[in-house]
């Protein structure tokens, strides 16, 4: 069981790599962290089409990540 989630933890792991760099640039949002940003404060927009199915995608793999995890501590320390 614990080789099972093992090899859970280790193929969601790579997914979430794969998800994280499939996602469009940021590199306005990037620039205006460093300066402040005030200027874009009202102009946020949702993510619309790939970009939202991308950010839905990395946040499912990423609790995935986290109960693979869990489980797999809980079986090692039984």
């Amino acid at each position: 069981m614990e080789n099972l989630i093992l090899n859970l933890l280790l193929i969601d792991s790579i997914l979430i790599v794969i998800a994280v760099m499939m996602q469009p640039s940021k590199q306005q949002d990037a620039l205006s962290a460093l300066s402040g940003g005030s200027g874009d404060l009202f102009g946020k927009q949702k993510a619309r089409g790939f970009e939202a199915f991308m950010q839905k995608v990395t946040v499912v793999l990423g609790a995935l990540f986290f109960v693979f995890a869990l489980a797999l501590v809980h079986l090692s320390s039984h």
